[in-house]
C-alpha cells in the first residue's frame, strides 16, 4: 500500500515538473518572439529574453543551448501559424489578412532576413517560413489555382508569391511611403491582373 502511494506521489511530482518545464520553455519562446519584433539578432541578448520571461539566462542556455537556438525556436513558432485566417478566392480579404500580419511583424521579418547566411541555425527556420507563406498563398487562392493544369498552376502560384511577399509590403509601405489602404489597393490590383491572365 505504501509503495503504491510512493509511486503515485513520484508520478505526480514528475508530471508537475514536466508541466512546469514546458511552461517555462513556452514563456521563453514567447519572450523571444516579442523581442525579435524590436531588435536584430545582435541586439537580442539572453539577458533581455531572460528578463522578459522571468527566468535566469543560464536557464535559457540549459534548455536551448544557445541564443541562436532560442531565436530559431521563436521564428519557427511564428512561421507555423501562417499569416492568419484563410478566405479562399477572396482577393481583398486575403490581402487584408496579409497586411494585418505584415503591419505587425513585417519590419522584424526584414531584420531576420538580413541575418540570413550569417547565422546557420536560422537558415532552416527562414526556409520554413517561406514554405509556410507559399502554402498559405496556395490555400488562399485555391479556387483560382484549381482551375488550371499543373504547369499553369505552378506558374500562377509563383507569380502570386511576388506581390504577397514581405519585400513587396516593405517597398510599398516603407520605401514608397504609401498608406496601408493605398498599398493594399496596389497589391489587390496586381493580384487581380494575375488571376485574370491566369484563367
Amino acid at each position: 500500500m505504501l509503495d503504491d502511494m510512493n509511486i503515485e506521489t513520484r508520478a505526480y511530482v514528475m508530471k508537475a515538473r514536466a508541466e512546469k518545464a514546458a511552461a517555462t520553455k513556452e514563456r521563453i519562446v514567447k519572450s523571444a518572439v516579442d523581442l525579435i519584433v524590436e531588435r536584430t539578432l545582435d541586439g537580442l541578448t539572453l539577458e533581455a529574453i531572460a528578463e522578459r520571461a522571468g527566468v535566469a539566462a543560464r536557464t535559457i542556455l540549459r534548455i536551448f543551448g544557445s541564443k541562436e537556438q532560442v531565436f530559431a525556436a521563436a521564428i519557427n513558432a511564428e512561421g507555423r501559424r501562417g499569416h492568419g485566417p484563410l478566405h479562399p478566392g477572396d482577393v481583398e480579404a486575403t490581402v487584408k489578412v496579409l497586411f494585418d500580419d505584415y503591419e505587425k511583424i513585417g519590419d522584424a521579418v526584414i531584420l531576420r532576413l538580413a541575418d540570413e547566411g550569417r547565422i546557420p541555425s536560422l537558415d532552416a527556420s527562414l526556409k520554413s517560413g517561406r514554405y509556410n507563406h507559399r502554402r498559405w498563398i496556395a490555400e488562399s487562392f485555391s479556387p483560382q489555382l484549381s482551375k488550371l493544369d499543373r504547369n499553369a498552376r505552378a506558374e500562377l502560384l509563383n507569380a502570386l508569391l511576388v506581390p504577397t511577399d514581405v519585400y513587396a509590403w516593405k517597398l510599398l509601405r516603407r520605401d514608397f511611403g504609401l498608406s496601408r489602404r493605398a498599398a493594399e489597393k496596389v497589391v489587390c490590383r496586381i493580384i487581380h491582373s494575375l488571376l485574370k491572365g491566369g484563367t
